[in-house]
């Protein structure tokens, strides 16, 4: 069943609409969280910047109760001066991923596809037996990952352009994780047919299935799917690096991979976004504004992350629990983002950096960490701060940040960090 407050939520989007849905029931504080948090909150980015050799960072952190923290560190390039900024817009990676899940629920209220129908018909592509929509999204098909057999080919020539179908092709030559259903491994190939047979069942493009069902209703003006031949990011952005494969450092020999086709990702990855956008998108998928109240309780009724995953790491349809945060962390070539909500507090988390050496872990980590500092955010008057209960430290974060760290951070940083 669903909760109280995703059903409150559905009663309010039919009055203010799924942005005002996604928003109203936090009450959000219009003012910034500041102090020794604030402090805490950017100590902890620009350490991530620079361990993960990133030139820039941008990050927000909402505690409802509290305010806001809204934060650019860094240039857009190793050797420019020009400041990132918090509206500048960058690659969302992965949370592409939860967008087209949510697309995927979405016409499941519509009565045009159902959970468990299986796939391969809709598609007409053999090999496919067993495998349904639920488990795409689950990470649960059992196919494999196209995505490590190309990358060094993403980064050598980042503009190319990539038909779904051969990604998808690349991806089922792999090894099956195993049979349909059996296991979680996560599969960038099992997002691409999904987002294949979406098209096919509603013989309309994915781009647009993602304007209809996500960003229109959400109001995400900085939010969509590029044409694939639309490599640059709009506006001035950072740029997108990644440790040179076989060069002599993971740290300082970067390929600037800025100019990534979207076809690279498609329904995977191949979005683009901005901070507010996804502090936006975050509170919708976490809260299920969205979707009917069936849907919302399917998307959350989660798996475990593998059988080496934690107690309380799960995975529901095309998104992560880590405790009572639900969100996607991600690693493509040139960018490193995160985005998580909390649907009981709206406790909100983003972040985006612009090199992709680290990779997943360390900016879930870092996400992670600076969810803890900012659940700690004091109440502004009137107020009353909640608990938030995560099950994990501050301080566990920033450790196993810091072993996925490939920079050492400055000694102005290390300076500071010791005198804290």
């Amino acid at each position: 069943m669903a909760t109280v407050t995703t059903v409150a939520l559905l009663l309010i989007a039919g009055c203010t609409g799924a942005r005002g849905a996604a928003e109203s029931p936090f009450d959000q504080v219009d003012g910034l969280i500041g102090g020794d948090v604030a402090d805490e909150l950017r100590s902890t980015l620009t350490e991530a910047m620079e361990r993960s050799g990133s030139s820039g960072a941008i990050a927000g952190v909402w505690a409802p109760w509290s305010g806001s923290w809204e934060v650019a560190v860094g240039t857009t390039t190793p050797d420019g001066d020009t400041p990132v900024s918090t509206d500048m817009s960058f690659r969302a990676g992965l949370i592409t991923t939860g967008m087209a899940c949510t697309v995927l629920l979405r016409l499941v209220d519509e009565g045009k596809v159902q959970l468990n129908q299986q796939v391969g018909p809709v598609v007409g592509v053999p090999g496919l037996d067993g495998i349904t929509f639920a488990q795409l999204c689950q990470q649960t098909s059992g196919l494999g990952d196209y995505y490590g057999p190309i990358r060094r080919y993403l980064i050598s020539n980042p503009e190319r352009v990539w038909p779904a179908a051969e990604l998808l092709a690349s991806g089922l030559a792999r090894d099956r994780a195993g049979e349909p259903g059996e296991k979680w491994s996560y599969s960038r190939t099992a997002t691409i047919l999904l987002g294949i047979a979406l098209e096919e069942a509603t013989n309309t493009e994915f781009a647009e299935l993602l304007a209809r069902y996500v960003s229109g209703p959400l109001d995400l003006g900085g939010t969509a799917l590029p044409s694939p031949t639309d490599v640059e990011l709009p506006g001035a952005a950072a740029a997108g690096l990644v440790a040179t494969p076989g060069g002599e450092s993971r740290c300082t020999t970067l390929s600037d991979v800025s100019n990534l086709s979207s076809s690279a990702g498609y329904a995977a990855f191949g979005a683009i976004s901005n901070l507010e956008d996804l502090r936006v998108w975050s509170r919708a998928l976490a809260t299920g504004v969205l979707l009917s109240e069936q849907s919302a309780s399917a998307q959350w009724a989660t798996v475990p992350r593998g059988t080496s995953a934690e107690s309380w790491e799960s995975y529901g349809l095309g998104a992560s629990e880590f405790g009572p945060m639900r969100g996607i962390a991600s690693e493509i070539p040139g960018s490193l983002t995160a985005a998580y909500a909390d649907p009981e507090t709206g406790l909100t988390v983003v972040v985006a950096l612009n090199n992709s050496t680290a990779g997943v872990d360390f900016v879930r980590r870092t996400a992670l960490a600076l969810a803890s500092i900012g659940s700690k955010a004091d109440a502004a008057e009137g107020r009353e701060m909640p608990l938030v209960e995560l099950p994990w430290s501050v301080e566990q974060m920033l450790e196993a940040m810091r072993e996925q760290g490939v920079c050492e951070p400055s000694a102005a940083d290390e300076s500071d960090e010791s005198e804290g």
